[in-house]
């Protein structure tokens, strides 16, 4: 039975871009991709709204995490973490060989600059951190963090933005990041399979000179072959004619209609769960595109599954508070008629299990 998405991702993909990406097969070192390429690359800087190098490989986004750990940081960095996947950040930089000091706040709680205020110093060469923790459902406060890193460091800042990228208004023309990396499988609504990363020349400066930056995810050989409109290895070409195609759609709406879109689209939800056992992410710090809802009393193996009969999916929690919360994704072209429809079901399922 298929069933609609309303998950933290991989996320419902309309039926016009599955059928931009069943366009005849291309070579990839011909006029054609050259092309094809040449335009993702400055749709993705129109939709960032910025004049940063993109990247881009057939990967998860965890690949471009990790080729920012083995070619953004020399020796030493520090990893902030307010969940599960800012702890996975900090655990691919340890696994690459690199020296890793943890700055993690409680579960719950955004990441402050007073969080790392006494521990960064210039013993770091670089920081990174997730944007929009989607385990926890919190949206970090990304300026205020990169500012106080800027005021105390010159590291390099690195930023996991999968979750928030098309969706959350990160303002990345003025934002003094060196990388910012997502995926096509969240709030860009396309199947998984490429990580993209804007990222600084400072970054590509020490890429070129990093010692056992590997091959595949190599973000200075990424650059060079990008430069030429190529990709370093045989690109995903399908996946890239259906980013293509969702660029266009997003230019064509807006970038600001569509971050007021997730917005309206969060609040409805924000409201929906405020009224039963409340959001776990404190106010003001609550994501627009994944909201993480405390369970409570709630029996929700048996409304889940009876709301996948209806047709309806979302997402159990995740890593530590997986038993206590589940989370709905509000992202992506989803609309905010699809997310009464949705709490109306939710609604209703409610009410045949009481």
């Amino acid at each position: 039975m298929s069933r609609r998405l309303f998950t933290v991702g991989p996320v419902e993909v309309r039926e016009e871009l599955t059928r931009a990406m069943s366009r005849p097969m291309i070579i990839h070192r011909g006029k054609e991709y050259k092309q094809l390429h040449q335009g993702i690359v400055e749709k993705l800087r129109k939709v960032l709204d910025t004049d940063m190098e993109i990247v881009f490989v057939g990967a998860s986004a965890s690949g471009l995490l990790e080729g920012c750990s083995r070619c953004g940081i020399r020796k030493r960095a520090l990893g902030l973490s307010n969940g599960s996947f800012g702890k996975r950040w900090i655990d691919i930089s340890a696994s690459n060989g690199k020296e890793v000091e943890a700055c993690e706040v409680p579960w719950g709680s955004p990441l402050l600059p007073d969080d790392f205020a006494s521990v960064l110093d210039e013993s770091f060469d670089a920081v990174h951190f997730v944007s929009n923790e989607s385990s926890t459902g919190i949206l970090n406060p990304t300026r205020d963090i990169v500012d106080a890193i800027r005021e105390r460091s010159d590291a390099l800042v690195m930023v996991d933005g999968v979750t928030a990228v098309g969706g959350t208004d990160l303002r990345l023309r003025s934002l003094d990041v060196d990388a910012l990396v997502f995926g096509t499988q969240k709030a860009l609504d396309l199947p998984p399979g490429i990580a993209i990363a804007a990222v600084s020349q400072r970054l590509l400066d020490r890429a070129a000179g990093a010692e056992g930056a590997g091959y595949y995810f190599n973000i200075h050989e990424l650059a060079e072959k990008n430069a030429e409109n190529y990709a370093l290895t045989t690109p995903p070409v399908s996946l890239m004619y259906g980013l293509d195609a969702q660029l266009d759609r997003m230019l064509e709406e807006g970038m600001p209609a569509r971050y007021r879109r997730h917005q309206e689209m969060a609040a409805l939800v924000r409201g929906w769960a405020q009224g039963r056992d409340g959001l776990y992410a404190p106010e003001g710090y609550r994501s627009d595109t994944i909201s993480v809802i405390n369970k409570g009393g709630m029996p929700f193996e048996a409304f889940h599954s009876a709301l996948k009969e209806k047709g309806y999916e979302i997402s159990n929690g995740y890593g530590k508070i997986k038993d206590s919360t589940f989370r709905i994704g509000h992202m992506g072209d989803l609309t905010v008629d699809d997310i009464k429809e949705l709490i109306g079901r939710m609604d209703e399922t409610l009410e045949e299990l009481a």
